[in-house]
């Protein structure tokens, strides 16, 4: 078996996620643990998905099946990741904002989804982990 297909994506999440929490925090002008999660820059799915699709491109061509796949699976969490997490976003606001007198709520997490930005932020660092870990891992 060829680790660097298991060692992309860990990569990419181990270095998205630190990058993101700086930046959160840094915005946030004090350490955001609590913004850890769902949202903000660079968008983790996004980044580990392209990682994936790059190494696969690089290793394999972009003619080999399972670049489709992964190519076919980075839209799928690219349009999750803009369209439907912040439809449930918006939703979560406007039940907090119904449900705020209730003394039973619990405060639902409005910030689901991603930006243009943010996935953007996520393609490009994707992008970037592939390539190092094609020039770090070579067969």
């Amino acid at each position: 078996m060829d680790l660097a297909y298991l060692l992309t994506p860990l990569l990419t999440w181990i270095t998205v996620g630190p990058i993101k929490f700086l930046i959160n925090s840094i915005k946030a002008r004090q350490w955001a643990f609590n913004l850890v999660g769902n949202g903000g820059f660079p968008s983790n799915h996004s980044a580990v998905v392209s990682s994936m699709a790059t190494l696969i491109a690089l290793r394999e061509g972009m003619g080999h099946p399972a670049f489709g796949v992964a190519v076919t699976l980075c839209f799928i969490v690219v349009i999750d990741a803009n369209s439907l997490r912040q439809h449930v976003g918006r939703q979560a606001a406007a039940i907090n904002r119904l449900a705020k007198d209730a003394t039973d709520h619990k405060w639902l997490r409005e910030r689901m989804g991603h930006t243009v930005v943010e996935i953007t932020g996520g393609l490009a660092t994707g992008i970037a982990i592939g390539h190092l870990v094609f020039a770090l891992f070579p067969r």
